[in-house]
């Protein structure tokens, strides 16, 4: 770590946590794009839906919303794109996690950024770009726990492993979910994917805020013992009794 502890021993806020005897750095900006990604995706598929004349939020797919014919199917596009941009910026900010999970995040990002380039065709029973962009975006953000995880007695609740195998477990079982409903047909497939996406949306905030802790200087110090007291002074030899009697 270097020189780093020594740089950042002055931060005490949100954003800054212990780890391994070092300092890591969540920035702001990365728990803005956190917490704007569930409400974007939320936001901009109940405004998407109210625009159509007819639409079962419980039986019809996000994507339909987004599909040539939609009313003001530039809203959820956007949406898509959207929120797309904010996973980019939560893997980036996102530092004390494990570098394959980070860019598993933004691979699924991307590609859920290139669905809204493939939306859906009436009369295409199988629109290949899209379902290939969609699956490897549903794909990236259930799976990147798996690769964001660490060791370690002060790593953040949200990146120890088996939280993190257990919240794969929970976006994997969604995601089988919303596919088991396509397969079938059972008319839930609306609901499995809005609670997929949901739940999506909140884990990379969640672990963000794991990350946000406030830092007391006293513990900083105490990690950088060579680092001097808090007025500068360089530490010196305890004052003898004798000396102080005498």
């Amino acid at each position: 770590m270097g020189d780093r502890p020594a740089k950042l021993a002055g931060v005490t806020g949100w954003g800054a946590f212990a780890y391994g005897g070092g300092m890591w750095r969540v920035p702001w900006w990365g728990v803005v794009s956190s917490a704007a990604a569930p409400v974007l995706m939320v936001g901009g598929w109940t405004v998407a839906a109210s625009l159509q004349p007819r639409f079962d939020p419980v039986a019809d797919t996000v994507s339909a919303l987004a599909a040539p014919g939609a009313t003001d199917r530039w809203v959820m596009t956007l949406t898509f794109v959207a929120v797309g941009v904010c996973y980019v910026l939560t893997a980036l900010a996102m530092r004390p996690a494990g570098t394959a999970g980070r860019l598993i995040l933004i691979t699924g990002a991307v590609a859920g950024m290139l669905v809204a380039a493939n939306p859906e065709r009436a009369g295409d029973a199988y629109p290949w770009g899209h379902i290939i962009w969609a699956s490897i975006g549903l794909a990236g953000v259930t799976a990147w726990p798996a690769g964001a995880w660490r060791r370690g007695t002060a790593v953040p609740w949200g990146l120890r492993p088996a939280v993190a195998a257990a919240a794969v477990v929970v976006l994997l079982a969604l995601v089988m979910w919303f596919g088991a409903e396509l397969i079938t047909g059972s008319g839930q497939a609306g609901l499995a994917e809005r609670a997929a996406g949901i739940a999506q949306a909140c884990w990379p905030l969640a672990v963000v805020l794991s990350c946000c802790r406030p830092v007391r200087a006293s513990a900083i110090r105490s990690r950088n013992p060579r680092r001097g007291p808090p007025d500068g002074r360089e530490p010196g030899p305890a004052p003898s009794r004798l000396a102080a009697d005498g």
